[in-house]
């Protein structure tokens, strides 16, 4: 059976309890990790590959609104949140459902019935982590990517950007179907010049 890799991004507890019990008792669905904030969220982001976020829209820091702005499709979101006048706005980027808090098991259900039927979009882009921030790489933009010791360096069409990575862990990140790795094992480079 095909599993849905989850992420719980809720900063009340309880809120974020009762999702974790209702994913639970979904075939279909595996949490990952539950988050208290969207800076750690895209953190988790990066390491794992998640299928559906489960996103309260009023956290600290960044808004899900916001959240949703910067990973931009990456994954399929399910709003969650107490508040009504968010919908319009949540479904002009296109999520897969709006939950009012508090949330019924059944109303749940139809939401996470609704990831079923079409898969998530491949992500067209990486986030970073580079020296004290997390930074956007657009994967269009990747020429190729390079190993440096404990390093890799991503040489795109602006610039250079370094990075704290293994070369195993980018091999992860990058679709097959765009890049190579080559002989050497050193260098990755994208299969067609963008």
């Amino acid at each position: 059976m095909l599993k849905y890799s989850c992420l719980i991004v809720e900063d009340e507890p309880l809120s974020a309890e009762i999702l974790t019990d209702y994913i639970r008792q979904v075939p279909f669905l595996e949490l990952r990790s539950v988050c208290a904030d969207a800076i750690y969220a895209m953190e988790m982001l990066q390491k794992e590959k998640i299928d559906l976020l489960f996103l309260d829209i009023q956290m600290p820091e960044l808004t899900g609104i916001q959240f949703m702005k910067i990973i931009r499709n990456r994954c399929k979101v399910i709003l969650t949140t107490a508040y009504t006048q968010y919908a319009l706005e949540g479904y002009e980027h296109d999520v897969v459902d709006y939950l009012l808090k508090p949330i019924t098991l059944d109303r749940f259900m139809i939401a996470v019935q609704k990831v079923k039927i079409s898969p998530a979009p491949p992500p067209d882009h990486l986030f970073i982590k580079t020296e004290y921030r997390i930074q956007r790489v657009d994967l269009a933009a990747i020429l190729y990517i390079e190993a440096l010791r404990d390093y890799v360096a991503i040489h795109t069409e602006t610039g250079k950007i370094l990075s704290l990575e293994s070369m195993k862990h980018m091999e992860e990140l990058l679709p097959a179907d765009d890049f190579i790795r080559n002989r050497t094992r050193r260098f990755f480079v994208a299969r067609e010049v963008h």
